[in-house]
């Protein structure tokens, strides 16, 4: 079997923003750091990033972070969104209200033109979504 999941790269907030996403989507988060590798931390300030985490689902969602260690360049994520879809529109609705708050909406969560729901949002630590819901989708 292949998988294809998500990996986000925060700066400083990989913890806060997986711990969230836990909040939001439920399941098991693993979160390894960088000092607890033998010579990963540059120094003491860097010892508790993040240099993995792993959240998965009871569904079988998975979604992966890391920090960006000083020394090396962090980029914003541009031009992707992370994805959610299926054909249970309540649960959706839950998840969109929660991972959408302290977010700014981009497009609200309402019936689509072509049928089932849509909508997009930058979460509050800046991961673009889009959430989708209908028969299509499952």
């Amino acid at each position: 079997m292949t998988t294809l999941n998500p990996y986000l790269s925060f700066q400083d907030s990989a913890r806060e923003a997986m711990e969230f996403y836990q909040s939001a989507l439920g399941g098991d988060l693993e979160i390894s750091t960088f000092g607890e590798m033998p010579d990963m931390a540059q120094d003491d300030s860097q010892a508790d990033l993040v240099m993995h985490a792993q959240l998965t689902t009871d569904d079988g969602l998975v979604l992966m972070a890391s920090d960006t260690p000083a020394g090396m360049p962090h980029l914003a994520p541009q031009g992707i969104s992370v994805s959610l879809s299926g054909s249970d529109l309540e649960s959706l609705r839950t998840t969109w209200d929660r991972l959408s708050d302290g977010g700014t909406v981009v497009e609200p969560f309402v019936e689509a033109p072509w049928g089932g729901w849509f909508g997009m949002f930058t979460d509050r630590f800046g991961i673009s979504w889009m959430i989708a819901a209908g028969e299509d989708w499952a």
